[in-house]
C-alpha cells in the first residue's frame, strides 16, 4: 500500500509498525485462532490481529476522502479487526484476511456514516449503499458532481443499485449540502448570524404566561360552578366532559343503574346549571360556553 502524504506523525508510525508485522501462513493463523477460541489466549489474539493491521490501514486510506481524521479511521478499522478476531472460526477453512475484511470495512463505514455530518446520513441499507456509491456512479455517468441528477440518471442509478427512486433523491439532497455553523455570519463583516434568522414556532414567554394564567382561572371558575351540581350530575359531567376520553351514555347508565336516555337528560340538565353559574359569576357568555359541551 502506498503511504502517500495523507498520513502524518502518529499515523505514519502506526503504518510502519503494521508494515513490519510478519505475515502469517494458513497453519500459523489456524493455531493462533484456535488458541484464542479454545484457551482465550490474548497473546494469540493480539498476534493474529497485529499481523492484519494492514487491512485497517487500507480501509482508512480508501475512506480518507470523507474529511475525517485518518487516525480515527484506522482506530475504527482496528475495532472491526478485533471483532473479527473474536468471532473467527478456523474450521470453516476461510483465511482470516478474507473474513476480517468484511468486519473492518463495516466498522469504518459505520464510523464515516456517524461522523460525516451532524445530520444522520443513512438509516437503511439502501441509504448506506447510496452514500458510498453515489459520487462514483455520477462520475462514471459523466455527471458534474456539483450539478443535480436528471430524472433519467436517477432512475438509472435506482435500477443499478436495486433501490427506490425516492432513496436516490433523498441521498442526493443530503450529499449536496454541507454542515454550517449557526454562529457563522450571514455575510462578510456582518454582525448578523444565521441563528438570528431562525423562526421559532414556540409561543413567546408572555403568551405562555397568559395562557397558563387564563387556564388556571378557567379551571377555578369551572370547579366552583361544579359545586352547583348534585353528586350524580357532577359524576356524569366529570366522566363525560372532563376526561380525555369521555365515557359513553350506555356505560354510565349501567354504572348508575339508569337508562342511557336518563343519563343524557341529567347531563343536559347539569350543563345548563354550569352555563348559568358561569354566566352569573363572570358575565362572559364565551366562558360560559365551556359548559356547552
Amino acid at each position: 500500500m502506498s503511504r502517500g502524504n495523507w498520513a502524518t506523525g502518529e499515523d505514519r508510525r502506526l503504518i510502519r509498525f503494521a508494515m513490519r508485522a510478519p505475515m502469517l501462513d494458513r497453519e500459523e493463523e489456524c493455531e493462533l485462532a484456535l488458541a484464542w477460541q479454545m484457551e482465550r489466549d490474548e497473546r494469540a489474539l493480539k498476534r493474529l490481529t497485529e499481523a492484519h493491521l494492514r487491512l485497517a490501514i487500507a480501509a482508512a486510506s480508501r475512506y480518507r476522502h470523507y474529511g475525517l481524521p485518518v487516525a480515527d479511521l484506522i482506530q475504527e478499522g482496528t475495532v472491526g479487526l478485533m471483532e473479527a478476531g473474536y468471532r473467527f472460526e478456523p474450521e470453516r477453512d476461510v483465511r482470516f484476511s478474507t473474513y476480517a475484511s468484511w468486519w473492518v470495512r463495516a466498522a469504518v463505514q459505520d464510523y464515516v456514516l456517524r461522523n460525516w455530518s451532524i445530520v444522520r446520513t443513512g438509516t437503511t441499507s439502501a441509504h448506506k449503499a447510496l452514500f458510498f456509491n453515489l459520487k462514483r456512479l455520477k462520475a462514471r455517468m459523466g455527471v458534474d458532481p456539483d450539478r443535480p441528477l436528471s430524472m433519467g440518471s436517477r432512475n438509472q442509478i435506482a435500477d443499478e443499485m436495486g433501490v427506490r427512486l425516492r432513496d436516490v433523491e433523498a441521498m442526493e439532497g443530503r450529499l449536496s449540502g454541507v454542515d454550517r455553523s449557526l454562529n457563522a455570519p450571514v455575510a462578510d463583516e456582518s454582525a448578523q448570524e444565521w441563528q438570528d434568522l431562525l423562526v421559532s414556532d414556540t409561543p413567546q414567554p408572555d403568551q405562555l404566561f397568559m395562557e397558563s394564567h387564563d387556564g388556571n382561572k378557567k379551571a377555578v371558575l369551572i370547579e366552583k360552578a361544579m359545586g352547583q351540581l348534585t353528586e350524580r350530575e357532577s359524576y356524569i359531567i366529570r366522566e363525560r366532559q372532563l376526561r380525555e376520553e369521555g365515557v359513553t351514555l350506555a356505560v354510565l347508565g349501567t354504572q348508575l343503574g339508569i337508562s342511557k336516555e336518563r343519563v343524557r337528560q341529567l347531563e343536559a340538565q347539569a350543563l345548563g346549571k354550569l352555563r348559568q353559574a358561569l354566566t352569573a359569576d363572570v358575565g362572559d357568555p364565551v366562558l360560559a360556553g365551556l359548559a356547552g359541551g
